[in-house]
């Protein structure tokens, strides 16, 4: 045997001897890098829970916002399907619900006692725990996209009122007068409150939506008119990350809707990662125990939407209605109001 031959030999033997090893590191190295394992996209919204009246609704009324979630469904996940990001799909997704008039988000959002539109929003995405959110502002046109901006281009994970305002003016964010925000529907509610002629009506609430994007991130956001007839610059859950929105690829995505001072006191949003990741909750028992238990004991009402890094969802909710929709890959968009 030349020596040209033993070398080839021992490469071939230390080939063989390696490829084992090679294999085991190569599905390690897939186990613990997510990204480069193709996961089947996810998109859930919703348009707030509350109190509708089907018999009010009419199926008519019913369609109007079915369609309205399913166009916002439709917009978000032509971004997954395209393999972009989870935090796209939710940004674009709940600035199609900001831009309807039927939701208690940008254009139609719910009047101050003051009688004027103060607006919050929140974003995060699951992968490195970056947030933003804007709160009580008054000319940004899609307060979801201003807090993407914050999360994006500022140190900062909130910013507030006129600071706010400006900050988005000066990153190029669509500026509107404050009488773009008005509808009729939204100013009668106001006068009813007023007058006390019907305590506890409101408009259909704040808008969210979570997503798993095919590289296995996740992410949420919540955008949200506040509570009607509320004073001093009041805010809610809606732009407070753990409380009205968390994200974390280890566990799961979560968008809250409902009384946003409880909702703050308990965490609620990141509660429910909590119970998924310390004691082993599935997604559907964590969900439900924030809303029926956590929650429902203290007589709170509301609801939330979330989705696990494997794609299951849930959507508790404990009033009479809750607008939620869904889209899973491969799969036709479902839409629902009541508790189905």
């Amino acid at each position: 045997m030349n020596s040209n031959r033993i070398i080839r030999f021992f490469k071939i033997r230390w080939v063989l001897l390696l490829l084992p090893v090679l294999l085991l590191n190569a599905c390690y190295y897939k186990r613990h890098n997510p990204e480069d394992v193709e996961h089947n996209y996810v998109l859930v919204v919703h348009g707030g829970a509350g109190y509708a009246d089907p018999e009010k609704m009419g199926e008519e009324g019913a369609r109007l916002y079915q369609e309205a979630m399913k166009s916002a469904l439709a917009a978000g996940e032509a971004v997954l399907r395209d393999s972009g990001s989870a935090l796209d799909a939710v940004e674009v997704a709940i600035r199609i619900l900001e831009d309807h008039p039927s939701f208690n988000a940008g254009k139609g959002a719910v009047f101050t006692a003051q009688g004027t539109n103060e607006l919050d929003a929140s974003i995060m995405e699951g992968k490195d725990h970056k947030a933003g959110a804007v709160a009580g502002v008054r000319r940004i046109k899609n307060p979801i996209s201003a807090a993407r901006m914050v999360m994006e281009s500022s140190p900062h994970v909130m910013l507030s009122g006129a600071g706010a305002d400006v900050f988005a003016m000066e990153l190029g964010l669509e500026i509107v007068d404050t009488t773009y925000f008005f509808t009729q529907d939204s100013w009668d509610s106001y006068l009813r409150q007023r007058e006390k002629a019907s305590e506890g009506e409101g408009k259909h609430g704040t808008v969210g939506a979570v997503a798993l994007d095919k590289h296995g991130n996740l992410a949420a956001g919540t955008s949200t008119g506040g509570m009607m007839m509320k004073k001093w610059g009041r805010i809610g859950d809606s732009p407070v990350i753990g409380a009205g929105t968390w994200a974390d690829n280890a566990s799961c995505a979560v968008s809250c809707t409902g009384h946003g001072e409880y909702f703050i006191r308990y965490a609620a949003a990141h509660e429910v990662a909590v119970r998924m990741e310390h004691r082993k909750w599935t997604l559907e028992r964590a969900a439900h125990y924030v809303i029926d238990d956590l929650l429902g004991k203290q007589e709170v009402n509301g609801g939330l939407i979330a989705v696990d890094k494997y794609g299951n969802i849930a959507m508790p909710f404990n009033t009479r209605s809750m607008f939620r929709a869904y889209v899973k890959e491969g799969e036709e968009s479902q839409a629902f109001i009541f508790k189905e």
